[in-house]
């Protein structure tokens, strides 16, 4: 099967680290819009936002490290995919494509790159969306009790290296393709072909991705903790787009996000977790009202 592409964006592979390149789709003119994807995705799941973006900004879309076509290197440390590393990679292929200066967008996991890249690198990330997820000290707050049923996979993935993999690798297509069926609210956001590529790429993937989630169980926790107990803020007008979560788990998103973000406009949604699939004309309004401030 033909792997899809955003009609109009070119390819490139960008050295962003000893050993490790990242593929990004690239396409438009004007400021720069770095787009981050989710779990269990590639870059290609900004097609619709990107076309749309492009035509008065300059669109960045890589597939993390660890992911889709981007090199993905043995972890042999927990800082391999620390989401440190993981932003860290970001901006260096940013500025590799001449860009010091951007606006950032994630999804899900690589909303929580973006995150650590708008702590880490305020002088790069002038304005920061997040798309469905909370940074991660809350998301393990949020899951107590019988509500961390959501995110078995979470503590599955958090367990150390041997199970997990082998577990995830014996069926790959069914544990992949039950995150794509069950947290989207309308299936035909997720065609046929797009569909497949996911679960392909996720499926050559399982011990990069397993260690990017092994990683939100560890080190992510300890360099969230430091900036937590300075008082360490983002710097730079922030939007975060959600589902209503809280009233299932018991958390009140927009406080939580409010207590990392001063300037925040948070605004929940009605489609499901792949909303940048579901409703892109709404992410793309978002992004560019964000990008234009």
């Amino acid at each position: 099967m033909t792997t899809p592409t955003i009609p109009g964006f070119t390819e490139h592979r960008v050295s962003v680290d000893d050993g490790v390149t990242l593929k990004a789709a690239v396409g438009g003119s004007g400021t720069p819009v770095v787009l981050l994807h989710g779990f269990p995705q590639t870059h290609l799941m900004w097609r619709h936002v990107a076309a749309d973006l492009a035509a008065d900004h300059t669109v960045i879309c890589p597939d993390l490290r660890g992911y889709g076509a981007s090199d993905k290197p043995v972890a042999s440390g927990p800082d391999v995919y620390a989401k440190r590393t993981m932003a860290r990679d970001v901006v260096r292929l940013a500025a590799a494509l001449g860009h010091d200066r951007f606006t950032l967008a994630g999804h899900d996991r690589g909303a929580l790159v973006a995150f650590r890249a708008a702590m880490d690198h305020p002088q790069a990330v002038a304005r920061a969306l997040f798309l469905d997820v909370l940074p991660t000290l809350d998301m393990w707050d949020a899951l107590r009790g019988v509500n961390g049923a959501v995110g078995f996979h979470l503590y599955l993935m958090a367990q150390a290296p041997g199970l997990p993999e082998d577990m995830i690798q014996g069926a790959a297509d069914v544990f992949f393709g039950y995150f794509l069926d069950a947290w989207t609210k309308d299936p035909d956001a997720l065609p046929a072909d797009v569909r497949a590529h996911y679960l392909a790429a996720s499926a050559a993937a399982v011990p990069s991705i397993v260690a990017d989630y092994r990683a939100s169980a560890g080190v992510d926790v300890d360099h969230d903790t430091v900036d937590k107990d300075a008082g360490s803020t983002l710097a730079m007008p922030v939007t975060v787009l959600q589902q209503d979560w809280g009233a299932a788990l018991g958390y009140h998103a927009q406080g939580l996000w409010s207590a990392w973000a001063e300037d925040l406009r948070h605004r929940t949604v009605s489609c499901g977790h792949f909303m940048a699939e579901e409703d892109p004309r709404l992410i793309a309004s978002e992004i560019r009202a964000l990008a234009d401030r």
